[in-house]
């Protein structure tokens, strides 16, 4: 077995790693025992009851934080002449579109959001092979895919993210930085948490909600009581 490092012996012995804390109380710890020296990410893992192979019990949803993600978040809009100035107002970072097109199809991705229009996705859906293992491919039911860019970009860069299960049935998902109160964090985590709830697939049977874990960056993970958690 690995020797512990000093910090992780001196975060390990501000909690129990084997006990359920309360959203409340973990979000305190969560910032006691981040000790990156850069502003880490408040990440959330939740493992659901659900077998992602079955089309029908595919979670996936968006959700708008309360109080955001903490992170400047890079938007590329790829659209019409008529709709690049909306884009622009509303703060996206790239706009344009068979010039970004021909530049992603040569490798750059240096962006984290990606907002088109139905009307173009005939040309962007090109670049699935590029965008889609990157998690980058815009898609309807995230809100990527829209007439109303301007709209779309104000939320992702107020803090709406889009989150979906993996094939182990674990949804993640950044919700803050451990620079934001314990309060702050309470809030974007029972948000993403009720959303997810919100979701149940109706096919989904027995325990929905298997576990919850709060971690930061570097930081071990610390599990998270349900029962603590009101709306699931």
């Amino acid at each position: 077995m690995a020797k512990l490092t000093k910090k992780q012996k001196e975060a390990l012995s501000k909690y129990d790693p084997q006990k359920d804390y309360s959203l409340t109380d973990a979000s305190s710890i969560v910032k006691e025992i981040s000790t990156a020296k850069f502003d880490a990410s408040v990440d959330i893992d939740i493992r659901l009851g659900v077998d992602p192979r079955k089309a029908d019990q595919m979670v996936r949803g968006v959700v708008a934080l309360p109080h955001g993600t903490g992170k400047e978040v890079k938007v590329l809009v790829l659209c019409s002449p008529d709709k690049e100035q909306e884009a622009r107002d509303a703060g996206a970072d790239h706009v344009g579109l068979d010039d970004y097109i021909a530049k992603i199809e040569g490798g750059w991705t240096d962006i984290d959001v990606i907002i088109t229009m139905p009307t173009v996705m005939a040309k962007v859906g090109r670049l699935g092979r590029v965008l889609g293992p990157r998690g980058l491919m815009p898609n309807p039911k995230s809100g990527t895919v829209t007439l109303e860019v301007g709209k779309a970009v104000e939320e992702v860069k107020g803090g709406k993210i889009d989150f979906k299960v993996d094939k182990f049935g674990i949804i993640h998902t950044s919700i803050g930085k451990a620079s934001f109160s314990a309060e702050k964090i309470i809030e974007n985590a029972t948000e993403v948490i009720q959303t997810i709830s919100r979701l149940k697939p109706a096919s989904a049977k027995g325990t929905y909600f298997k576990s919850i874990n709060l971690s930061s960056t570097q930081s071990p993970g610390i599990k998270i009581d349900k029962n603590s958690i009101s709306g699931i």
